[in-house]
């Protein structure tokens, strides 16, 4: 797995100069979270709730094997990954108030999900597997199975979001689009495939009455079944920079860059985790992404402003756990980053 060396010093003794973890985490954040339809999500946290969860990591020490462990489920060997791009075309939502989503922000989140195969992240994947006496390891491959812009208009509210009032899809609304749109196209469900639901702006949506999104989560991964199948899928709400990450911009468009880190977030979980019954962390659930939540690490390209370089197009997404180096430390300028927290090689 390559590492960028350009500004990066590992070593294993490093002291971590991060605050003491909040004493009331295990009781204010859930991860994972029951839907109303009585499957569960797990949920991206939003920003305060993602650096009290990297303290709190960074506070203990890790097995040798690392801090995420096996738990005996399926992982996604090969992910083909599909986005649904939700406008209106009377673009208004459900309060009458204007909704946006440009083209240029579903182009930037269509580029990483064609992109993300073949590189960094998918090589740090590739130490997490599935079954216990013959181990079949996460590959660093996958399709992009195409996209699809939806006009239809939202559906009357689901749910309440503080955060957008008015304006807001249930889980179970989301599942129904997904589902719709599966048929419209002839996309199929299956452990491999994970389909992306992507809201226009002001939209807001809840996996249950006390997680909505901009508030508690940011993101979240899911599954539920259609014709037989499992349909794993990520929902994920318009780009904020608001308690989401988003700063830099390295495609001059804050939204989409703020989604980009959280489709990665969500895009790596899916793999590595996509039922909730694989890799996480025994102690407080967390997934390779919650452990480095919104750390970006190293920004080595485009003058500061992106971590990644994948077949021309730039990137800003966070850090994922390595539990090889679990115990190590990325070091920026004299500043130690949390505990197995990497870039995970800016590739061309």
């Amino acid at each position: 797995m390559k590492k960028s060396l350009l500004a990066l010093i590992i070593c294993t003794c490093l002291a971590v100069a991060l605050s003491a973890p909040s004493p009331t985490f295990a009781q204010s954040l859930q991860l994972t979270v029951s839907t109303d339809e009585g499957s569960s999500a797990h949920i991206l946290p939003t920003e305060q709730n993602a650096v009290d969860l990297r303290a709190q990591n960074a506070a203990r020490t890790p097995a040798a094997t690392g801090a995420l462990s096996y738990h005996g489920g399926l992982v996604i060997t090969k992910a083909n990954t599909y986005a649904i791009f939700w406008i209106p075309a009377t673009g208004k939502l459900q309060n009458g108030n204007a909704t946006t989503m440009t083209a240029h922000y579903q182009t930037v989140l269509t580029n990483f999900l064609k992109d993300y195969p073949g590189h960094g992240i998918g090589n740090n994947n590739t130490q997490y597997y599935q079954g216990s006496t013959t181990k079949t390891y996460i590959q660093n491959a996958g399709t992009f199975g195409g996209s699809y812009v939806d006009t239809a208009s939202y559906p009357a509210s689901g749910c309440t979001d503080s955060a957008t009032p008015g304006n807001c899809v249930s889980d179970a609304q989301l599942q129904s689009e997904i589902a719709r749109v599966m048929s419209l196209k002839g996309w199929t469900g299956g452990n491999n495939n994970v389909f992306f639901i992507f809201t226009s702006s002001g939209e807001g949506s809840c996996v249950n009455s006390g997680s909505c999104a901009f508030v508690q989560y940011c993101a979240y991964h899911s599954h539920f079944s259609n014709g037989g199948l499992n349909v794993i899928y990520g929902n994920e709400p318009f780009g904020t920079t608001n308690g989401c990450a988003g700063n830099p911009s390295p495609n001059s468009d804050p939204p989409a860059d703020s989604a980009a880190t959280s489709l990665s977030h969500e895009l790596t979980e899916s793999i590595t985790d996509p039922f909730g019954n694989a890799w996480f962390d025994s102690t407080t659930g967390a997934e390779i992404g919650d452990l480095c939540n919104q750390y970006m690490g190293y920004l080595g390209y485009d003058l500061g402003k992106a971590n990644e370089f994948w077949n021309g197009h730039y990137y800003a997404v966070q850090t994922e756990y390595d539990n090889y180096l679990s115990n190590t430390h990325e070091v920026i300028n004299g500043l130690s980053g949390p505990s197995g927290c990497f870039n995970v090689g800016p590739e061309l």
